[in-house]
C-alpha cells in the first residue's frame, strides 16, 4: 500500500459463513480477496451507484494488481469488518486498499490493496467516465 492520503472510506461488516472455511476451520486465504470486493462492492453502493450501474454504462474496472498480508485469521461464527478506501484515483487506474478486522476483538487480521484499471464494454483502457470522476471525489 502506497502513502497516499485516504480520499474516502467505508466499512461493511458480517458473518462469516461456513462454506468460506478450509478443513482447519478457518477462513481460507483465497476468501479474502472475495472479503476485498465485498467491500469494494460496499464502497461504491456507499457513493450511490455500484458495478451493475458502471457496467450498464459500458465500462468495467478489471483487477490488474492484489496484495495481501495476512496477520492472523477469521473463523466460522465470527463478523468480519472491512474497512475500504480509495487509496489512488488517476485518469485511467484506481487503487482501493483494505483492512479486515475481527468485529469483536477489533483486530487486524489482513491487510491489503487492489489496482483497477478503466476499460470500457470490450476491454480496451480507457479515462475514467466523468459520473465517476465525480463520485470519487464527494467528502
Amino acid at each position: 500500500m502506497s502513502d497516499s492520503p485516504i480520499i474516502l472510506s467505508s466499512e461493511t461488516s458480517f458473518p462469516v459463513r461456513y462454506a468460506e472455511t478450509d478443513a482447519m476451520g478457518v477462513v481460507h486465504h483465497a476468501n479474502y480477496l472475495v472479503y476485498f470486493e465485498e467491500g469494494r462492492s460496499h464502497f461504491m453502493r456507499e457513493l450511490g451507484s455500484d458495478y451493475a450501474d458502471l457496467e450498464a454504462a459500458g465500462f468495467q474496472l478489471p483487477v490488474t494488481e492484489v496484495a495481501l498480508r495476512y496477520a492472523g485469521s477469521l473463523r466460522y461464527g465470527q463478523t468480519v469488518r472491512i474497512r475500504t478506501w480509495l487509496e489512488e484515483n488517476l485518469s485511467r487506474r484506481l487503487s482501493f486498499a483494505y483492512e479486515v478486522r475481527d468485529a469483536s476483538s477489533d483486530a487486524c487480521l489482513v491487510t491489503g490493496s487492489t489496482r483497477h484499471i478503466w476499460t470500457d464494454s470490450q476491454g480496451k483502457v480507457t479515462r475514467q467516465p466523468e459520473r465517476w470522476k465525480q463520485l470519487f471525489q464527494q467528502s
